[in-house]
């Protein structure tokens, strides 16, 4: 009983599984005690039933002895239902206590979680969340809108492929044989321009000179 107002601790834990298993004992106890009346009443039963005839004291005899057992039968059958009922009542008090003690055990966790934890600290907590995400959104955007290096000039990109489709157009004429006069002229080096330009230029001084020959003579 001690146990039960506060005094050790293992042994108040113990207490109903004690409980349990000596009312177990005493109802195993009963139930072999059952059937045994039960054989007893069978055998009073018979030997009434041998004797009604021949001997009717010995059967009277063993009627009132089959009454008897009847009676402790029924004191024993009484006995085995509050054994298993105290059983019931303690195991269903025992998962109660159990339950409870697990939800109290829940509550105390609980407050260990929220302890320091307020509803303005949460929604704090959430109001700084979506700052950073909207900021980490700018940054985002910002680097993504941002071209890197100069813009191409689209007048750069024509000049080039009118380039390259000159050379296209030089390069299938030289493999055909159809060079234009402008172009072979062109094709040449400086050196044999200049040679071509000064033989011209002296022929046209001799011509001269021919030509004022020919006045004085004729003067």
């Amino acid at each position: 009983m001690w146990s039960w107002f506060g005094g050790g601790g293992q042994a108040k834990k113990d207490a109903p599984k004690n409980a349990i298993l000596n009312l177990r004992e005493q109802l195993d106890m009963l139930q072999k005690r059952e059937r045994h009346l039960e054989s007893q009443m069978a055998e009073q039963d018979t030997i009434a039933r041998k004797n009604v005839a021949t001997n009717k004291n010995i059967a009277k005899a063993a009627l009132r002895r089959k009454k008897n057992h009847e009676r402790s039968l029924e004191q024993t059958s009484a006995q085995i239902i509050q054994i298993e009922q105290q059983i019931y009542s303690i195991e269903s008090a025992n998962i109660n206590h159990q339950t409870l003690q697990a939800m109290k055990n829940a509550g105390t966790a609980m407050k260990q979680i929220h302890k320091g934890m307020t509803i303005d600290k949460v929604d704090q907590t959430m109001d700084e969340l979506r700052e950073q995400h909207a900021i980490n959104e700018e940054i985002v955007n910002a680097i993504t809108s941002t071209s890197i290096g100069e813009p191409i000039d689209e007048s750069d990109l024509v000049a080039e492929l009118e380039d390259m489709e000159q050379e296209q157009i030089d390069e299938r004429m030289l493999n055909t044989g159809n060079v234009p006069v402008g172009d072979r002229l062109g094709a040449l080096p400086a050196a044999a321009n200049g040679e071509l330009k000064g033989k011209a230029t002296a022929e046209e001084e001799d011509e001269e000179a021919e030509l004022e020959k020919l006045r004085a003579e004729m003067m």
